[in-house]
This record gives C-alpha cells, structure tokens and sequence, in this order.
C-alpha cells in the first residue's frame, strides 16, 4: 500500500466520510429509500477496502491518482443505486484521473427491479434445433414459448437469446437477440479485434458464451427499462452521471494517449524526384572527398 495510515485517513475523511453526511442528506430530506435488505453503510466499508486495492493499467493504486471529488462521486453513484461491490455488483475503474464505479449485470438487474418494481428478470438461451414461437403484438414480443432438448444444448450452436422481465402486474417484457445482434454487441467492446467475425479461442465470451449471451440481452432488456424511466428522480440521475463521467472519461484518456504521441512533421517536397537529382548531382560531386552524404 502506498498511502500511510495518515494519507488514508485524509482520503477516507474527504471522500467516504462526505459522501456518507450526503447520504444522510437525502435521506432525511425524503429522497432516497433504500431496499430493506440494503445498508449504505455495509456497502461502503466493503467499497472502502476494495478502493486501497484498486490500481489503474499501469498498477498504479487508484487512490493516489483518482482525484477526490471522482472518487466521492463513484461511491455516490454506488450507494444512491443501491449497489455493493462485495455482491459483485458494480466495480470501481480507473480512467486517467477519474474514478467510475461501473454496474455488473447483477447490479443492472438489481437496478431495474428496483426502478422498475419487475419481479423477475430471467434469461435463456436458444440453440439449433430448439422450438422457438412467439407473436408480435404492437411490435412487442408477447406469449414467448421455448422447448428445448437437452442434447440441443453447445455453446457451439447458439443461435440467439432472450430475456424476460415479469413486472408487478404480471406483465411480461420480453426481449430478443439473435446471435449475429449479440456479436456486434460484444464488437463495441476494445477486446474485440476490428475485422474479427467471432469469439477468439480461449475468450471468455468463446468459454463461457451462454452466460456472456445471457448478459448481453440482460443489460439490453434492463437498459430499456432505465431509459423510460422517470429521469427527474435521484436513482436515475446517479445512474445518468456513471454513464455520462464513463464516456467523457474514456474520451479524455484516449485523448491523453493521443497526445502523448510523437508526431514526426515533416515538410514534403513536391518538387519532381528527376528535378531533385538534377539539383543535388553537382553538389555531390563538389564534396566527393568529403565522405558520403548521410
């Protein structure tokens, strides 16, 4: 650890302790609830130990170059949502200076059901040779039925998935992926290679790719949720600025990256490559005991 005890407890005291007097804040004021089962507090201790673990690309521990007020901000985000590391729900980042506490699908799932008032969020995937019937209903899915055989089931043989969210009212969303829509989504990621068609041996997505299409049609079907969800309420703002801080965050770090390129400029010589041995042969010639030109 490269904080002592003192540089810790100034860090902790501008950051966890403020945060923490904030949260009180909304509380008394009526703006936050929080699940029966959630304790900002417990969350907190637990986001606390992870952050002195917590390094950036180049191992440098994130709370000697996050700045305070990002690292505030992220613990923040995680406790207004509702999230705690420690079930794996979100997970702290370090892009250049900017601490982001980013949701896991479990936290996106969590998130919904709590925005939304969903029962359930369940996922499945569809293989070759599996029975799949549905009807279109005002461009909605509805009365989704899947039979599957067991000897259907390789991760080889995917060919697309699907998520549901049972709201209160019994009420089923159901949302729907091929797998040609779950690659160009996995493609927006930075580990898949530009001309790369699909998984790469030994990936993640290529060993655990019904759990990663799972996802993917998870946090497509949660998203959607969110969005039309009442933006004015605090949960939706937090979640609003994590994303917003994400992206304006990435961006300055590849502008950074950028930056710190060398650029070699040079100026171009439009005159004719004839010309340019007809002007330099005579002045060769005049220094020819000199040594050659390098």
């Amino acid at each position: 650890m490269s904080q002592n005890g003192n540089q810790l407890a100034i860090i902790k005291k501008d950051t966890v302790d403020v945060v923490a007097s904030k949260v009180k804040e909304f509380q008394e004021k009526g703006e936050l609830h929080f699940p029966a089962n959630y304790s900002p507090e417990n969350a907190m201790k637990s986001a606390w130990l992870i952050l002195q673990s917590t390094v950036d690309r180049n191992k440098r521990p994130a709370l000697d170059v996050c700045t305070r007020d990002s690292v505030a901000n992220a613990l923040l985000d995680m406790v207004v949502q509702g999230l705690n590391p420690s079930k794996k729900q979100c997970y702290f980042i370090v892009y250049g200076t900017q601490l982001v506490c980013m949701r896991s699908y479990f936290g996106t799932m969590s998130v919904t059901k709590r925005v939304s008032g969903a029962k359930e969020i369940d996922a499945a995937v569809i293989y070759e040779g599996d029975e799949v019937d549905y009807e279109m209903v005002n461009g909605r899915i509805k009365n989704l039925t899947h039979k599957q055989k067991f000897a259907n089931i390789n991760k080889e043989n995917i060919i697309g998935a699907y998520c549901t969210i049972t709201l209160d009212n019994d009420n089923v969303y159901t949302e729907l992926m091929t797998i040609d829509e779950l690659r160009q989504a996995w493609s927006k990621a930075q580990f898949w290679g530009k001309d790369q068609d699909v998984e790469k041996k030994g990936s993640t997505h290529e060993e655990f790719k019904q759990e990663m299409a799972k996802k993917s049609v998870i946090n497509r079907a949660c998203k959607k949720f969110l969005n039309s969800s009442d933006d004015s309420s605090l949960v939706m703002s937090r979640i609003n600025r994590a994303d917003e801080v994400k992206e304006e965050a990435l961006l300055e770090e590849e502008l950074q990256q950028n930056a710190n390129k060398e650029i070699i400029d040079i100026e171009y010589d439009e005159t004719p490559i004839q010309e340019q041995q007809a002007q330099t042969e005579p002045e060769i010639k005049a220094t020819g005991t000199e040594g050659p030109l390098f």
